[in-house]
Order: C-alpha cells, then structure tokens, then sequence
C-alpha cells in the first residue's frame, strides 16, 4: 500500500514557528494535503511531548493517532558547528533516554523545539546508533546550517557512526544529489521542515511509501530498504523555488556567478551585504558522477496548490481569497495531491473556472515560469502570456521554453507513473 510522509516539521515551541503548530491543526491540514503520516518534530521538548499525549492515542511503541493521521515520533537538533540533524525514534523510552543523555550538553533541550547541542554529528550519531535512533543530515546543501556547509562529505561529518537517510531541502532534488556518489547508498527524504500549518508549507514536500501499513516500524524498513519496503516517490519544491538555489545576495538578492562572488570576496557590489553559495554551485562543485543508482525513486517537481492559486489571482498566498479558493477544491475532490496530480482539468475548469485549471495543466506540463530563489529569497512560478491567453481545448499545442534543466526525467512521466 502506498502512503504519503512529511516527516520533518515544527511545533509551535521552535522559534521563528507558528503558535498554530498545534497536535489538532497539524492533523487537520495533513488530511486536507493528502499526508497519511507527519512527523511530530520536536518530541524533545517536554511540553511537546504532552500535547502528543493529550490528543494522539498510542497504535503501537513508535507510533500515533489522530483523527486519522499517524505521527511518528520525530525532531531536529543542531550540533556544535550549527549543523542540523533529523531524528526519527522507534519509542517514547529512546526519546527519553535520549532527552537524559543530551541534558549534559544542552542549556535550552527542556525549552526549544530544536535545541542547540556542543556536540558534533559523529558523537550525535553515535548516541542515535545506541539507542537504535534513527539519523541523517537535515536539508544537507543549504548555505546556513547544514552538513555540507560546514564539511565536504558525510564521513567528514559523521565519521564511522551509521547514518540511515539523507534530507534533500527545498533547494535540491534527488537528481541534484545523485551528483555526489556516496549519496546513492542512502535512501532520500523530502521534507517540508514546515513552520506553520498553511497548506504553502505543511506537505510542500513529501514522500510516497510503499509499506503494509503507517507505522515506524515499516518506515524503518521501507528508509534502509528491507523486506520489500521502499520510498517509490521523493516529491517537492523545484530546486530552483529553493531560497538558496542559486549563489546571491542575502540582503538585497542579487545573483551572482561562483567566480564572481569569490573575486568579490563574498560582498555583494551593489549594496555591502554577505553573498551566500547557493546550492547548485554547492554541489557542481562537490560532483563526482553522473550515474544514477538503479534503485533510486523518481522525483515529482511540485509546486504548492496555494502558490499556483495566488499566481493566478495575483495575491498573497496566505489572504483569504487563496484559502477559500484552495478549500472549494479539496471539497470537492479530496486532497491537494490529488488536485495537482489525478483530477482531469477538465473537472477543474468546471469547479473554479478555466484560468486556474490552465494554471494547473502548466504545473503537471512543466510550462510554468520559474525565475530561481537566492540568498534567502524563494523562486517565484509565472504563467506564460500565451498559457494565460489560450483556450483550454488548445493547450497541448503549447510551446514554452524553459532556460534551465536538470538530469532528470520528463515530469509527464512521473505524472503517468503516478496514476498506474
């Protein structure tokens, strides 16, 4: 059976997150996404922990319920050199046992959502190997705090401590990473890392396993690939809606070239501020294959349902316009998966008119405009004038160029593989 997983979130006691990241809205908005399982995020936290407890009901050791969403229980630490780590446990006793160990190197674990520890990824690993924790590097290539910001391979990170999987991150994909050969061992996950509830990030990255039923024990063995248990499908953000995608300003957003930016001495010419590598310079640098492992799940480019809709609209993605728009369609056919993947667009045009259906085919067609994020700035999606100007019966005659491509394979295909 297949089942769709955003294992890497936040609660509302991580800082920078929403007081909305509660147990009963979390839950609510993963049914409306089309998520079977969530990741608690921050299980570390007491309080946290407690607000589990009040709504969720125990399935069995390592796994939650409620209202039909299975939690597993999950968090994000950050280690000495602000390198983040996920961690994914297969009991309450380990998260316990773990909180007690980490409380002699932590000053905020029983506080934050993701606390701050003086140890590095090698010791971190070494604890999650001990008590039979699941570990791998958060969203490894973004420029701030992630593993290949502070180091240039996984054993640098982690010495000879087990890791299980590693995070992709907004800014890359699977084809990205697949670059770098000691990748193609591990099983890939993509996460939202979200930090509110709103259909724009909870789910705007997920993972389609295919397990016998939502609990951690089958994920275990679908993320170190036993017994027939296996990721079939990473889907989320296209790279280049990524915040750090391309190298840039982090203050005023300007794009440079990598050989421009060192000249430069990494000071943005236009106004002073830090410029940032972004990830695709990040790993062409790192790039040592162009092979693919054969096992590797393919890789659906998304762009969230509420980001499409005010694309069309022209309006914040979070107005109340967006919202009621996005709702009448999950009304009416279910999930958000199923809107941007299953729903003929002919069903769409007739629920909410033709200018967001045409916007639809132009996501599941890649027609979509993407001018690429940088230094902290996400990408945008636009709508080519000649999509927006067509009738929807001429739309498969429509050509539209993209500048940039990647080592991958035609979306349609994807989409096709989805529907078997």
């Amino acid at each position: 059976m297949h089942f769709d997983a955003d294992l890497h979130i936040h609660s509302k006691y991580s800082k920078a997150t929403s007081q909305l990241m509660n147990i009963p809205l979390i839950a609510e908005n993963a049914k409306l996404k089309g998520l079977s399982i969530v990741g608690t995020g921050d299980i570390l936290n007491p309080r946290w922990e407690e607000e589990l407890l009040k709504y969720a009901q125990k399935v069995d050791e390592g796994t939650f319920e409620y209202k039909g969403v299975r939690f597993l229980l999950t968090t994000e630490v950050e280690d000495a050199k602000r390198v983040h780590h996920v961690l994914i446990f297969p009991n309450l006793q380990a998260v316990h046992e773990m909180r007690e160990k980490l409380k002699h190197y932590s000053k905020d674990i029983e506080t934050e959502g993701r606390p701050h520890l003086s140890l590095n990824g090698a010791e971190i690993a070494e604890l999650a190997n001990d008590l039979e924790v699941l570990i791998g590097p958060s969203h490894a290539f973004t420029p701030w705090t992630a593993l290949y910001k502070e180091y240039d391979s996984l054993k640098e990170c982690y010495g000879n401590a087990k890791i299980h999987f590693l995070e992709l991150g907004l800014s890359a994909d699977s084809y990205l990473a697949d670059l770098i050969k000691a990748h193609h061992k591990l099983t890939y996950l993509s996460n939202s890392d979200a930090h509110s509830p709103h259909p724009h990030r909870l789910g705007r990255e997920f993972n389609r396993f295919e397990i016998q039923e939502p609990t951690f024990e089958e994920v275990r063995k679908a993320l170190l690939k036993r017994s027939g248990r296996k990721i079939i499908l990473n889907a989320g953000l296209d790279p280049r809606l990524g915040k750090y995608h391309l190298t840039a300003c982090s203050r005023c957003y300007t794009k440079y070239k990598l050989e421009d930016a060192k000249r430069l001495g990494w000071r943005c010419e236009k106004c002073g501020g830090i410029i940032k590598k972004g990830v695709k310079d990040r790993i062409l640098e790192l790039a040592d294959t162009k092979e693919k492992p054969e096992d590797r799940a393919p890789y659906l480019h998304l762009a969230p349902l509420a980001e499409i809709i005010a694309m069309v609209l022209n309006k914040g993605v979070e107005t109340k316009a967006i919202k009621t728009i996005w709702e009448r369609l999950l009304k009416e056919f279910g999930s958000e998966i199923r809107v941007l993947v299953d729903v003929p667009i002919e069903d769409i045009a007739k629920t909410i008119g033709e200018d967001i259906a045409k916007a639809i085919w132009a996501f599941r067609k890649e027609k979509l405009l993407v001018i690429p994020g940088g230094g902290g700035k996400y990408g945008e999606i636009k709508l080519p004038e000649e999509i927006k100007k067509a009738k929807l019966e001429d739309l498969e005659s429509i050509e539209v160029k993209q500048r940039e491509e990647y080592y991958k394979p035609k979306q349609s295909s994807i989409l096709s593989f989805l529907k078997r």
